[in-house]
């Protein structure tokens, strides 16, 4: 074993190449002869380097992986778990395939492998890369958190039009089922000014609400004293009963799925956790009544709700709100155009 021959403080490099084959310097003095040409012929320091992995066979292998392991959206999810791996954008991918170019070290190819195989188990992309846009926001997320839906985005929305619309600079608002923090932390970022005060029933959960604060704040300072968490139950009258009958807007996204409608991915299905996702009955419905209830205590008159729920329960949830005391209720719609959220004035 010609490497393990040379002394430990040898430091091996090429000398410039010349007619008739390859060099090698040893500390500094030229390495000939029989020892160099076994170095040469053995491969241990051969000039002839692999042929480099372009980045177009790394993505359309991933991507074949993924597909096969049921992935709905193989080639995204493996471009954008390549730029992870590698440190940058998704757009530097995209442009590196385009000109056919490498892109990262072997270290981080092997992360990416690393990370492949675990979205091929069909673990949530958000978990492996450990965070989620939401609207200006990248919310931290891993396992016990629920990962935020863009579908969400317009419920926050349909909340900040409300507030905007009626002229409220400073406005005291709710986010009840907090999670990530995604709901509260837009609208205290997005709304100078703004008191919010949200509430989450894990313990666990809250813990990601928290870290997500802390990194919201280091770019908004100025949220950290307007945001309020609350480790309780949000169907409770006696959580934030103080607030009772002061409260501007309450915008929340309870669980909601029918217990009869188990999820088919098993991103969902197997992942998100269970005290986000079911809605405590059959039709799902139990929780976010619950929720209408409590809403309708905290807020003062002329106050709003927007709640997320099932495209099937819109009618039901715009019933319910108008029996227990709401003024005025109706469904408002997605960004694909359906049933997706409550809207209801006191």
């Amino acid at each position: 074993d010609l490497a393990g021959g040379l002394p430990s403080a040898w430091l091996c490099e090429p000398a410039p190449r010349r007619e008739g084959g390859q060099s090698y310097f040893v500390n500094g003095s030229p390495l000939g002869g029989e020892l160099s040409a076994k170095l040469t012929e053995g491969g241990l320091m051969s000039d002839q380097r692999r042929p480099p992995v372009l980045i177009t066979d790394i993505i359309n292998q991933a991507s074949s992986q993924l597909r096969e392991a049921g992935v709905g959206t193989p080639e995204h999810d493996a471009k954008l778990l390549r730029a992870e791996a590698a440190g940058v954008e998704l757009r530097d991918v995209d442009r590196a395939l385009l000109m056919g170019e490498e892109l990262g070290t072997t270290g981080q190819l092997a992360v990416f492998r690393a990370m492949l195989d675990r979205r091929a188990k069909r673990e949530p992309l958000q978990y492996i890369t450990g965070h989620a846009p939401f609207r200006y926001l990248d919310l931290k997320v891993g396992p016990g958190v629920f990962i935020p839906r863009p579908e969400t985005e317009t419920v926050v929305q349909a909340g900040l039009d409300w507030l905007t619309k009626n002229g409220m600079i400073h406005p005291c608002v709710v986010d009840l089922c907090a999670g990530s923090g995604a709901i509260g932390l837009s609208v205290v970022s997005e709304v100078p000014g703004s008191q919010v005060w949200a509430v989450e029933l894990s313990p666990n959960t809250a813990e990601w609400t928290r870290r997500n604060l802390s990194e919201t704040a280091k770019k908004y300072p100025s949220i950290a004293s307007n945001y309020h968490l609350e480790i309780a139950d949000a169907t409770s009258f006696a959580t934030l009963a103080q607030l009772d009958g002061t409260v501007d807007i309450v915008i929340t996204n309870p669980p909601y799925v029918p217990q009869t409608d188990i999820p088919e991915q098993p991103e969902v299905r197997d992942w998100d956790p269970e005290l986000a996702l079911y809605g405590g009955s059959m039709d799902g419905t139990l929780i976010p009544e619950r929720i209408i209830e409590r809403a309708c205590r905290l807020l003062k008159p002329g106050g709003a709700l927007v709640m997320e729920h099932d495209v099937t329960q819109g009618d039901r949830l715009v019933a319910f709100a108008r029996a227990t005391g709401f003024a005025a209720a109706s469904t408002g719609q997605d960004w694909t155009g359906r049933d997706r959220y409550l809207f209801a004035v006191s």
